[in-house]
């Protein structure tokens, strides 16, 4: 190869590597919702501090379920099944619950539609893990817990005191990535 097939290639890749950088970067200004802030009187958890009392019904049973306060590690995950990166993540979540067993971090998803909304999906993906559900809206339990961008599916780790200790947006593409971010 001569010098300027040299230099022409090295500029078409240097050409296409800034644009896919510039690509990547719009696509996140304009994909990812900007922070809205929470109604008014609504009270945000921040990293590090105790999240509020939080009880939802049991999707399945209707009972009430403590989301948060003292207790395991627990890894709450808020999804809907008209979401595409929730429905692909269900059996991740089901994976590293499996794993997890009785004694590690406890796994918890809330499906943010009617509970029969979510029954019909669990029909096609069953899981095994806590599922408890809720009503969407501007001061849903999510919003209580960071997510100020109305982004599913939405994650936050609490640990055993009932301290947020991270919120994550987006899907978990794998097992290993959950495990990686559910380290406290």
């Amino acid at each position: 190869m001569n010098r300027e097939s040299v230099l022409t290639w090295s500029a078409i890749v240097l050409l296409g590597g800034v644009s896919a950088g510039l690509g990547w970067w719009l696509g996140q200004r304009t994909l990812v919702p900007a922070e809205k802030p929470a109604p008014p009187g609504m009270t945000v958890t921040k990293i590090g501090e105790l999240a509020p009392n939080i009880t939802l019904p049991d999707l399945r049973t209707g009972e009430p379920v403590a989301v948060t306060g003292p207790g395991r590690v627990r890894l709450v995950n808020y999804w809907a099944s008209w979401c595409g990166p929730c429905r692909k993540e269900m059996p991740v979540l089901d994976a590293y619950a499996r794993q997890q067993g009785g004694n590690g971090v406890k796994v918890m998803g809330i499906a943010m539609e009617t509970p029969e909304e979510a029954l019909a999906f669990l029909r096609e993906v069953p899981v095994d893990f806590t599922l408890l559900v809720e009503n969407p809206g501007p001061g849903d339990s999510s919003v209580q817990l960071g997510n100020l961008r109305g982004i599913l599916p939405y994650t936050v780790l609490i640990d055993a005191d009932g301290r947020l200790l991270k919120t994550h947006y987006g899907a978990f593409p794998d097992v290993e990535a959950v495990q990686a971010w559910a380290r406290p």
